[in-house]
């Protein structure tokens, strides 16, 4: 059975909106400004290749679509991207062309689920705020990992909406500083 493995760059006060960019955003490419270092991008490249699929909404899926496919690099970070099963939770997406690509939509849990019986390892889920809400709204991540960026941005989309679901309390799994701009990777699972 696969595990939901939720990756966030996020500010301090909790937002994750467009952390590479969005024209339409006051902060965008906010990330860009701290180093992260070597260990921290040794981070991201190996979540990557430890996954064996990724998860998205429609919004995070489409800029990833429209940016990755053209995309190479010497580390094999962009193969891995384009090569990985994608899922997309979308009840407006129509058509996916970044191959190879599954449109799931109706009861959330339930599809999700099958989602998590399709796989067997990792599906990793950046970005894709509203899918995020209802991942965590329906108890059904099953590791967060967190890249903390240490900055207050005041406004934006955030990690964590209001419910009304049960309290969830987690446990920290590991903790470490990476880069020299104080970047944390804080990584919980349900206690």
């Amino acid at each position: 059975m696969g595990r939901i493995v939720v990756t966030e760059f996020v500010s301090l006060d909790g937002v994750m909106e467009a952390p590479g960019g969005d024209e339409g955003y006051k902060h965008k490419a906010w990330t860009f400004e701290f180093d992260r270092g070597d260990e921290g991008n040794k981070f991201k490249l190996d979540e990557l290749f430890d996954a064996e699929a990724q998860l998205f909404g429609r919004r995070t899926y489409e800029g990833f679509a429209a940016a990755w496919p053209s995309r190479e690099d010497e580390v094999g970070f962009a193969d891995r991207i384009n090569s990985l099963p994608k899922y997309v939770f979308s009840s407006t997406l129509e058509r996916a062309d970044w191959e190879p690509t599954t449109i799931i939509s109706g009861d959330f849990a339930a599809e999700i689920g099958k989602v998590k019986d399709e796989v067997g390892g990792n599906i990793l889920v950046a970005g894709s705020c509203q899918l995020v809400h209802g991942l965590v709204e329906h108890n059904l991540v099953d590791e967060l990992r967190l890249m903390v960026f240490p900055v207050l941005l005041g406004t934006g989309k955030r990690l964590f909406a209001e419910h009304d679901g049960d309290k969830q309390t987690l446990k920290l799994t590991e903790s470490k500083r990476v880069g020299g701009d104080g970047v944390l990777i804080l990584t919980y699972e349900p206690a």
